[in-house]
C-alpha cells in the first residue's frame, strides 16, 4: 500500500491502508445492469446485504436510482421511498458503516438521517449543489467520482484531450469544492468513474495507468464488478463476468485500489486477500 491512509465515516475509522476493504452492492432498483429487480422488496433486500456483511463486506452501498448508460433520473422522493427503509433496517441490525449511491442532497440527507455515514456521489458533486452542503453539515464520508456527462448520455462517444489527465484535473475540481466547504481530508475517498463516460477501451487504460490517481494524495475506490468493458472484451454477459471481475479486481488492487465496490462479496475478498499479500511483502 502507497502512503498512510484512513477514512473517517460516522463513528467508524477504516484503516485502509492495511488491507483492501470491500464496499458491497445492494440496488433497491428495477433497473440496475445486473441486479436491477432482485431487490426490490426491503426484507429481500436486508437478507442479501446481511449476507454481504458476514461474507466480509466492509461497507453496504445502497443506491435507489440505476446509473447505468441511458438510465433515467428518479423523482428524488421515490429514490427516497426506495432507500430510506432498507437503511433503517440495515442499521438495526448492524452497525457497518452504510454509503448512500445518490447524486441528490434530499436522498442524501434522508439516507444520513436513516443511519448511513458515506455519500457516494457518481457525479463528483456535479449534480446538485446542495449535496456537498449535506456532506459538511452531517461530517458524512463523501466518495467523488469522475463521470463525463450524466448516465443518460455519458456513452455517446465520450472524447478526452487526454484521459488521465482529464480526469485528474475534474477531481482536483471536485476535491477542492469538498475542502471548500470544510470537508476533512480523511472524510474523502476519489473514484475515477470506470464506465463512466468512457469507451470501453477508456477503462482499460484507466486500469493501466491506475498509480496516476496516486498524485491527488486520496484514498482510491474502484467501481468495475461486472461491467460491459469486460463483456465487451470478453463477449460475455453481465452474469459471466465474474472471473473477468476478479482478474480486474486483482490489478485494480496491485495499482493501488483501497476500496473495491462489488456484487460478488466472497469471491472479490480472496481475490482482495491473495493480492494484498503479494503487495504487502
Amino acid at each position: 500500500m502507497t502512503g498512510i491512509y484512513n477514512f473517517e465515516c460516522g463513528t467508524h475509522i477504516l484503516h485502509l491502508s492495511e488491507r483492501t476493504h470491500i464496499m458491497g452492492i445492494v440496488n433497491v432498483t428495477p433497473d440496475s445492469f445486473f441486479d436491477g429487480g432482485l431487490y426490490l422488496d426491503t426484507d429481500k433486500a436486508l437478507d442479501h446485504a446481511i449476507r454481504m456483511i458476514e461474507q466480509g463486506a466492509d461497507i453496504i452501498d445502497v443506491g435507489g436510482e440505476s446509473t447505468r448508460p441511458g438510465a433515467d433520473t428518479v423523482p428524488a422522493q421515490e429514490e427516497k421511498n426506495r432507500v430510506v427503509p432498507l437503511i433503517e433496517k440495515i442499521r438495526k441490525n448492524s452497525d457497518i458503516p452504510i454509503s448512500i449511491d445518490t447524486r441528490k442532497s434530499d436522498v442524501a440527507k434522508a439516507a444520513l438521517d436513516a443511519g448511513a455515514s458515506i455519500i457516494n456521489d457518481v457525479s463528483g458533486l456535479n449534480f446538485d449543489p446542495n449535496l456537498v452542503i449535506v456532506a459538511s453539515k452531517y461530517k458524512s464520508g463523501l466518495v467523488l467520482m469522475h463521470m463525463k456527462g450524466d448516465p443518460k448520455s455519458m456513452q455517446k462517444n465520450p472524447v478526452y484531450n487526454n484521459l488521465i489527465d482529464d480526469i485528474i484535473a475534474s477531481l482536483k475540481t471536485s476535491i477542492q469544492t469538498a475542502l471548500d466547504h470544510q470537508i476533512a481530508r480523511e472524510k474523502i475517498l476519489i473514484d475515477p468513474g470506470i464506465g463512466f463516460g468512457k469507451k470501453w477501451e477508456d477503462n482499460y487504460i484507466i486500469l493501466n495507468q491506475l498509480e496516476a490517481f496516486q498524485t491527488l494524495g486520496y484514498p482510491l475506490l474502484i467501481g468495475l464488478s461486472r461491467k460491459s468493458f469486460i463483456g465487451r472484451l470478453l463477449n460475455l454477459t453481465e452474469n459471466e463476468r465474474m472471473l473477468g471481475t476478479a482478474v480486474a479486481n486483482a490489478i485494480a488492487i496491485y495499482k493501488g485500489a483501497h476500496i473495491i465496490r462489488v456484487h460478488d462479496v466472497p469471491e472479490m475478498v480472496q481475490t482482495a486477500r491473495i493480492v494484498d499479500q503479494i503487495r504487502n511483502l
